[in-house]
């Protein structure tokens, strides 16, 4: 581990640099579907059940990686976990350029998905052994803005590369970048000393301690829901919005969707010093949800012309990003030697509860499919809104627990 607070903010800054590069192509595969999506949906015949699903599998894959990733960066350390376990998600990209039917695409998102399970993880755990307690909200949050590029890749970059190249040649350049970013993560990244004084554990055994931990609890609900509904609307519904309800072609609705990407990336670089600077965390998070929450409830209620829908998207864009500040909350009330699990449990949260949202979103608009688009997608808008504001009511009682010094 670093000696001293130079060599400390060197390796800070490597790790910032390398995991940054990861974490923008992580971002780009949880959002790309959303520009795509009509388009797949022609060539493969696939209906929005089948769109949800596949949005979902990604974050099953993801999901489903995520207390072996924590158990792996207590264990073995990040450099090994997160380079070898990239490799799934460049084999995923390289099987969806060339998916001739839903199977393959399914396939695909789960390999994308479990390879990008450990990339954000491994730079958080990073953060909180070698950076001091209270910059870990910042380089978590502006490590999630900056990486958020990945959103902006995913909007109008990727629709010309689509009319251009074709989905499947714009997929297989992200496989060869994935490719790379592995190599730089196996050769930079250092592993921080292993803290061996509470012993080996197996691989379930530090969540039972954590859930013992009933500080947490309150925070667990929007944990689960506050990140699922602005990933669910950026990463599937917000595109097939624009292009049912507005009627936007490709580039344009590219544009409209940028316009959310770059809100989500400001929002989360905005968040990240807002702890240090107003000695809290829990009411960040709060106003931020309520506001995300009052989005969602005006895209439901209001017949919004093109102009402000995407301003709301926007808002929603930018207040929807206190992920980096909840992290910090709840990493905040873990122990050291309990870190990669801890985090990774709140992880599943954060995209487990987009993982269930997404099919279950998906259902409900399969459901609604020929009636009025407009109602269908005001009538997912208030959805989204209503768990916000349900998940905001637990939360209430969660202790707030500010950075020191």
């Amino acid at each position: 581990m670093p000696r001293g607070p130079q060599p400390a903010k060197k390796a800070a800054v490597r790790v910032f640099l390398t995991f940054l590069i990861a974490y923008v192509l992580s971002q780009f595969y949880r959002a790309f579907l959303a520009v795509i999506a009509p388009e797949l949906a022609l060539e493969l015949g696939l209906d929005p059940q089948a769109l949800g699903n596949l949005q979902a599998l990604w974050i099953l894959g993801f999901v489903a990686t995520q207390f072996p990733v924590g158990w792996a960066l207590d264990t073995i350390g990040p450099r090994r976990t997160v380079a070898i376990q990239m490799l799934a998600a460049v084999a995923g990209a390289a099987l969806f350029a060339a998916a001739r039917n839903a199977v393959q695409l399914n396939v695909a998102m789960v390999l994308i998905g479990a390879g990008c399970g450990s990339i954000y993880m491994g730079a958080i755990y990073l953060f909180g052994r070698i950076a001091a307690p209270q910059r870990f909200a910042l380089l978590c949050s502006w490590l999630l803005g900056l990486g958020a590029a990945g959103n902006l890749l995913a909007a109008s970059p990727l629709a010309f590369a689509a009319q251009t190249i074709g989905w499947r040649g714009a997929m297989g350049a992200m496989a060869v970048a994935t490719a790379i970013s592995a190599a730089s993560v196996w050769l930079l990244i250092r592993d921080p000393e292993r803290i061996t004084t509470h012993g080996r554990r197996g691989l379930f055994d530090g969540i039972g301690d954590i859930l013992k931990i009933r500080v947490l609890w309150p925070l667990l609900p929007l944990t689960a829901v506050s990140y699922a509904v602005v990933l669910s609307e950026r990463g599937l519904w917000a595109g097939p919005y624009f292009a049912s309800v507005h009627g936007l072609e490709p580039v344009a609705r590219g544009n409209a969707l940028l316009v959310m990407a770059a809100a989500m990336s400001a929002g989360a670089m905005i968040y990240g010093p807002l702890d240090g600077v107003l000695r809290t965390r829990k009411w960040i998070v709060f106003a931020g949800a309520l506001v995300t929450a009052l989005c969602f409830l005006t895209l439901g209620l209001f017949d919004l012309p093109l102009t402000s829908a995407v301003a709301i998207m926007g808002l929603l864009g930018a207040f929807g990003m206190s992920y980096g500040v909840l992290m910090a909350h709840g990493r905040s009330f873990v122990p050291d030697h309990l870190l990669g699990r801890g985090i990774t449990l709140l992880n599943v949260l954060f995209i487990g509860g987009a993982g269930l949202l997404q099919p279950l979103s998906g259902a409900i608009m399969k459901a609604m499919q020929g009636g009025d688009p407009a109602a269908s997608y005001a009538t997912l808008h208030l959805m989204f809104g209503g768990l916000v504001l349900a998940a905001l009511a637990v939360y209430l009682f969660a202790r707030d627990n500010p950075p020191k010094g």
